[in-house]
């Protein structure tokens, strides 16, 4: 007596060799997602990253002076766009003040230059972190704003808006000087 036919379907339920064709193209497109999807946020955090360290280092040089001059600081502002190669330094926007807390205990700006940001007006009053500093002393505040596009688009598909602010107080005098 013969066995009975399977049917096709039958026959490739029961067929195991295409087991291995079938998982990977059902997770391919998953594992593909998340590569691309992690390579994205990498990008975001490195131009975050990049982006603090300019506001770093835009205090760190203004706080090592006893006097800075406009074409000076505008220097300063040009090692900022450095820091931020390989990505573009044109959403790079910063700010760099000199803050003095009087003796009543408000902070105001003794003077303010930006790039890309409009710079603070003198003798305007500021908000910083309790304890930063004692009445008299000073301190020099850099801000920096970047607007990150991501070139992919797939996670991030809209402008996301990275920004630091970042204090360091002088080093070799009370407060840094500001000259046009």
């Amino acid at each position: 007596m013969a066995a009975p036919r399977k049917t096709l379907f039958a026959r490739l339920r029961d067929d195991p060799r295409g087991v291995s064709a079938v998982e990977f193209a059902l997770l391919a497109p998953v594992m593909i997602a998340f590569y691309f999807g992690l390579a994205e946020f990498c990008q975001g955090y490195m131009a975050q990253k990049r982006m603090g360290h300019v506001a770093a280092v835009i205090a760190d040089l203004v706080s090592q002076s006893d006097a800075v001059t406009s074409s000076q600081v505008t220097d300063m502002f040009r090692v900022g766009d450095m820091v931020m190669k390989p990505f573009s330094a044109t959403p790079l926007k910063q700010r760099v003040s000199s803050l003095t807390r009087n003796s009543s205990g408000v902070v105001k700006v003794d003077w303010s230059q930006g790039a890309g940001m409009t710079p603070r007006s003198t003798g305007s009053t500021v908000t910083i972190p309790t304890g930063l500093i004692a009445n008299g002393e000073s301190v020099i505040m850099t801000e920096a704003t970047y607007d990150y596009d991501s070139p992919v688009d797939y996670l991030m598909p809209a402008i996301t808006r990275f920004s630091q602010t970042y204090y360091l107080r002088p080093r070799t005098v009370d407060q840094v000087a500001y000259s046009n």
